[in-house]
């Protein structure tokens, strides 16, 4: 391919663009301004027709960077597919026409919208350069399933169902994980009416049949790292030995472990033998073998049997979990029908605050309790005591508002789940600046070499982070998923639907790694970060601000790109105090120079120009929902979207303000505990540098309102239009900019 920059403009005047818009003066611009070196008009450039002219000058008129001028670059993205050419696109559909009002009266600032948008394409293009495959992308079809337990099972039948070879590390001496130490489980398939053989047996028979899984029982992972495509682990066994293999993509199914009983001495556990979890009752259960189940005190018959709901859960209380942990309550109604489906006279009595029972055949089974004869409380448990013949439970009916006495020959604890989800590296001391990474707790699950840590971030409550709107599976740290009771409380039908989703998801990663290609939510793209070393200064704000820990450094402190793990949302580039970071298809440049070209009116002409920098997942679609709605917003308003607002550089904000520009808006994500972030942090990023904007601006002596940073939800069609327009009238009551040229 030639190094020369030949530029192609293509303005499309289809959908109403014609009959709003003078196209022909929009390809005078495009000429001129932009610079274009082919300039081309179509009735639609979308149909088959338009696509082969655009085409046909990359193939013959050697066009290696292209401006298409018509709708959002949300829209026809498959049409505007050419390969090996850098694409920008110029919104005048979504962006200028149906924003605005079809009156003579806006006739003039419409084609000003329009004209300003197209000289923008042209900038943004002569910018870009066509992404190129990463010399270092790896192929490798090999999956690594770290836990041996439903979930991981699971995980590991279905990859290999789909052709893929999968080592299957479990730090226990079987297979089963929790669910090979209960006697049933809650049942999967209709009528829902009665428990169910777990399935551990044939699940683990059919791992071992199979010749694409291969399983380390007694094993850990004592050491991982690489990336897609290329990660090494080190799988370590009890007796000291330790083998080194190659994976394309990791599933963390670690799981969780069932609450220490032993924190609530007000129930009784501890104190009385007959107070059990329900872990407990499972060990009972399997004890009994389809027999009478016997009290651990005396081996007396249970006859009398209470569920206490919501043991050390659900709870404010310290050392309690806050959480409701999901399977709970299906399980004691399973574990209710043991004693029933054996012998329908014994007393099984539940008491709850909240009844819940997730799950399609939830009320199903919940019905079939009650039906057996199971009897449903709902009280608020005070005491469980060691009486003479057995525990003796203290709570409040809720319904009859009386304190109750019932005396039982076992009680049972619902006492809930917590994620093995390994070291909290948020919670982590600051590391050393000798060190290169935290120390690695002796519970660490994956052994990350990462500099960031050594397992994956934490959500609330310990869970493993992952993105729960979007991206479920997915963890910040590219290529590895977790699925399962590490990602969120689940029943086992849960955890194996996750646990499916995940392998799909890891499949997907190692595919992509094979191309080269980013991963979630930019699944396809090409590029990845470079940096210019000689003018790096080592600041390591890229390193520490990256979301996915795709930054290490290298022998000399330099920042160290591992592009496999990169997801491309640019936050690195934000980070950059020198902007030295950059990628083939969006850079400082190629926002700059849009911002840039901008005509800007003086300040007699009051016309403001209001800067929109909105994110590409939420804001940017919000303003395309609105623009189809007929929301209209200011026409002053000049929107270019960004990855996420984490990779928005100060720069920008400084740039835009010396030019001119009257007001600028940040449109970024929900940030913090329930963040919509698609790349976790980076809204987060964004506020804290932009909340630094203002002494900016008091350099500047501007107003601080000129500026503002919002969080915007892909469904505030309504709110995203309201503001800019609110920009628009405090920049009406502020007056126009100083800086007007």
């Amino acid at each position: 391919m030639s190094d020369e920059i030949k530029t192609g403009a293509y303005i499309c005047k289809g959908c109403g663009l014609g009959e709003r818009l003078d196209c022909d003066q929009l390809a005078t611009i495009a000429e001129r301004e932009g610079k274009a070196n082919v300039v081309r008009q179509h009735e639609f450039l979308c149909n088959a027709e338009g696509v082969a002219m655009i085409q046909n000058d990359i193939d013959n008129e050697g066009v290696n960077r292209v401006t298409i001028a018509a709708c959002s670059r949300r829209s026809k993205t498959e049409a505007f597919n050419f390969e090996n050419v850098a694409i920008g696109r110029a919104n005048l559909r979504e962006g200028v026409i149906w924003v605005r009002p079809d009156t003579d009266e806006a006739r003039e600032t419409t084609q000003e919208m329009a004209a300003d948008y197209v000289r923008m394409g042209c900038a943004e293009v002569k910018y870009m350069t066509p992404p190129h495959v990463n010399e270092e992308a790896a192929s490798n079809n090999h999956l690594l399933v770290v836990g041996g337990g439903i979930t991981g099972m699971t995980a590991a039948i279905e990859a290999a169902a789909a052709g893929y070879p999968v080592t299957l590390v479990e730090k226990s001496s079987q297979l089963g994980g929790s669910a090979a130490f209960e006697y049933k489980r809650v049942p999967e398939h209709a009528p829902y009416a009665d428990p169910e053989d777990t399935g551990v047996a044939g699940m683990a028979s059919q791992i071992e049949a199979s010749d694409k899984i291969t399983v380390h029982l007694n094993s850990t992972i004592t050491k991982t790292s690489g990336a897609p495509g290329r990660f090494s682990a080190d799988i370590s066994t009890e007796s000291g030995s330790t083998t080194t293999e190659n994976f394309g993509a990791i599933i963390m199914a670690s799981g969780a472990r069932g609450y220490d009983a032993s924190q609530l001495p007000e129930l009784g556990y501890g104190k009385s033998p007959d107070v059990v979890d329900q872990a407990g009752l499972e060990k009972l259960a399997l004890d009994a073998n389809g027999g009478p189940i016997k009290r651990p005190s005396d081996g007396k018959e249970v006859e009398n049997v209470v569920f206490v709901q919501c043991a050390g859960q659900r709870s404010t209380q310290e050392g309690h979990l806050p959480y409701c942990s999901g399977h709970c309550c299906l399980t004691s109604i399973k574990q209710a029908m043991y004693f029933k489906d054996k012998n329908p006279n014994i007393d099984t009595n539940i008491i709850y605050s909240d009844l819940r029972t997730p799950g399609a055949g939830g009320e199903d089974f919940y019905r079939s309790g009650q039906q057996k004869g199971v009897t449903f409380t709902k009280g608020a448990v005070s005491e469980v005591t060691a009486g003479a013949n057995g525990p003796e439970v203290r709570f409040k009916d809720l319904i009859l508002n009386q304190e109750v006495n019932e005396k039982a020959d076992l009680v049972v604890l619902a006492t809930g789940m917590v994620p093995n989800s390994g070291v909290d590296i948020d919670a982590a001391p600051a590391e050393d600046e000798e060190s290169s990474a935290p120390e690695v707790a002796v519970e660490s699950i994956l052994n990350l070499t990462y500099r960031q840590g050594p397992d994956l971030p934490h959500l609330k409550y310990g869970f493993n982070d992952s993105h729960f709107i979007c991206f479920p599976y997915e963890t910040r740290r590219t290529g590895i998923y977790s699925a399962g009771p590490v990602r969120r409380p689940m029943d086992m039908q849960q955890a194996k639907e996750d646990a499916t989703g995940a392998a799909l998801k890891a499949i997907q990663a190692l595919e992509n790694a094979k191309l080269g290609r980013a991963a979630h939510p930019r699944s396809g793209d090409l590029s990845f970060p470079s940096f210019r070393k000689e003018g790096c200064t080592q600041c390591k704000r890229c390193t520490v601000e990256c979301p996915f820990g795709a930054i290490d450094e290298d022998e000399e402190r330099y920042p160290q790109f591992n592009e496999a793990r990169c997801r491309r949302c640019g936050t690195c580039m934000g980070a950059c105090p020198v902007r030295v970071i950059s990628f083939e298809n969006y850079s400082v440049e190629t926002v700059g120079q849009q911002l840039k070209i901008v005509d800007m009116p003086d300040e007699f002409d009051e016309k403001p120009r209001i800067l929109v920098l909105a994110c590409e997942n939420d804001a940017y679609p919000a303003l395309d929902m609105a623009a189809k709605n007929g929301n209209h917003y200011s026409e002053f308003a000049r929107v270019i979207p960004v990855r996420c607002l984490g990779s928005v550089n100060t720069i920008w904000i400084s740039d835009a303000l010396n030019s001119g520009y009257d007001g600028i808006v940040m449109m970024g994500c929900q940030k913090g505990e329930n963040y919509q972030c698609h790349f976790v942090k980076g809204s987060e990023i964004a506020h804290v540098r932009m909340s630094k904007v203002d002494d900016t601006l008091e350099t500047l002596n501007l107003e601080k309102e000129r500026v503002e940073t919002y969080e915007v939800a892909i469904t505030d069609i309504e709110r995203a239009p309201q503001l800019i327009n609110a920009m628009a009238e405090t920049v009406e009551k502020v007056g126009m900019s100083p800086f007007k040229f």
